[in-house]
């Protein structure tokens, strides 16, 4: 897809630095016609801007902040993939998206949270941006993040 770079802009997006891996692994790989980026999540300026589980509740992160952690997370995907393609004019469609939500046991809304990724490759992307998905309950994920993103993406 053309234009994506000049989509960012004028949605007034600009995409973070690539997250350093917190263990042994690389932010994405080019493999053939696909991007896979390692799972990223909601890192701002080094540091997670909330930690612990979703849900409705004292103590929990509320699932509207998690949406927005799942955008930030898609974000932090888009900069991975552009690090090993160059530009993301580079990406023909948004191929899929996988999403994990540390859940409080109560808690059912995962696919609501992931929407916050879904809904901003469909901004940046448009039609492109359309994708299979998977929204998916944990019991902690890494840093005791509260969400975390990864992306298939098809390039020319």
């Amino acid at each position: 897809m053309a234009d994506v770079e000049a989509r960012l802009a004028q949605l007034g997006i600009t995409l973070p630095d690539v997250v350093p891996p917190v263990a042994a692994y690389t932010p994405a790989v080019l493999d053939g016609n696909h991007v896979y980026t390692s799972g990223q999540l909601p890192m701002v300026a080094g540091a997670l801007p909330a930690t612990g589980k979703v849900g409705e509740g004292p103590g929990l992160v509320p699932p509207a902040d998690a949406k927005g952690y799942a955008r930030i997370c898609a974000l932090n995907a888009l900069a991975a993939a552009k690090s090993v393609l160059g530009s993301l004019d580079r990406v023909s469609r948004v191929v899929k998206v996988v999403g994990f939500v540390s859940s409080d046991p109560a808690f059912t809304g995962q696919p609501a949270v992931i929407n916050g990724a879904s809904e901003v490759l469909g901004e940046i992307f448009g039609d492109a941006g359309v994708h299979a998905r998977s929204a998916v309950g944990v019991a902690v994920l890494p840093l005791d993040a509260p969400v975390e993103v990864e992306l298939v993406l098809a390039v020319d």
